[in-house]
């Protein structure tokens, strides 16, 4: 089965379909941090939707997408932080959009899109499921949306207790199993950071995925043979 990670650098999801003997490969503009320049395609994956895949997850950029960016759609005195703003922001959001959009819109038989939560709920649809990391055994609350085109819901695995940060003010932080990203000054990194799909995630959807898709093919196949 061929399988796209769409917007993938971290190769999380890939490799755990290359577990299981999938044909998977990420694709991303970025080089690909996982080890495996094999399986990566450094590139503009809107180019390569029509490669005959059978199944794309996709994880397109949330920092324009995210609610939490909508603050900076207003012109602001100070741009220290380099984020863009005002009109260069309701500009940038749109095309993140469409980009969105473009990725559900390919012709793949099987889709899955990830995202947090943000504006895609009023711009397009509302998602399928929320899921959260702690859900697939690792310890991290985190609202994760998935938008999914001929695929099931994922079914949790490994239910833990989330842990938390709490301030000395008494305020309840998630923790980041993986790394405390807030710390981190440089704005790429950090965010390369965070969108980093946890194991325990990227284990189900393998999985689960792989197999429902897989079993699908197969009927599909014996029917054409068939005749039906």
């Amino acid at each position: 089965m061929r399988v796209l990670i769409a917007c993938e650098e971290s190769q999380e999801v890939c490799k755990a379909f290359r577990e299981l003997g999938h044909e998977a490969f990420s694709c991303d503009v970025l080089e690909c941090s996982g080890g495996h320049p094999e399986w990566h395609i450094q590139d503009d994956v809107l180019k390569h939707l029509d490669d005959c895949w059978d199944l794309m997850i996709a994880h397109p950029p949330c920092t324009y997408l995210c609610v939490t960016s909508n603050r900076w759609l207003k012109e602001q005195p100070a741009r220290k932080s380099g984020k863009l703003v005002g009109k260069e922001r309701v500009k940038a959001q749109q095309e993140a959009v469409n980009f969105f959009i473009e990725l559900w819109m390919a012709k793949i038989p099987f889709i899955a899109i990830e995202n947090p939560v943000g504006i895609m709920s009023t711009r397009f649809i509302k998602p399928h499921q929320i899921i959260h990391p702690y859900y697939f055994g690792d310890a991290v609350s985190k609202k994760t949306c998935l938008w999914l085109k001929n695929l099931p819901l994922l079914r949790k695995t490994n239910v833990v207790q989330a842990e938390y940060h709490t301030t000395k003010s008494g305020k309840k932080y998630p923790k980041w199993s993986m790394i405390d990203a807030c710390k981190i000054q440089d704005l790429e990194k950090r965010a390369s950071i965070r969108s980093k799909t946890f194991l325990g995630i990227a284990k189900a959807m393998a999985n689960q995925w792989g197999n429902f898709v897989e079993d699908k093919l197969t009927k599909n196949k014996k029917e054409t043979k068939d005749g039906k």
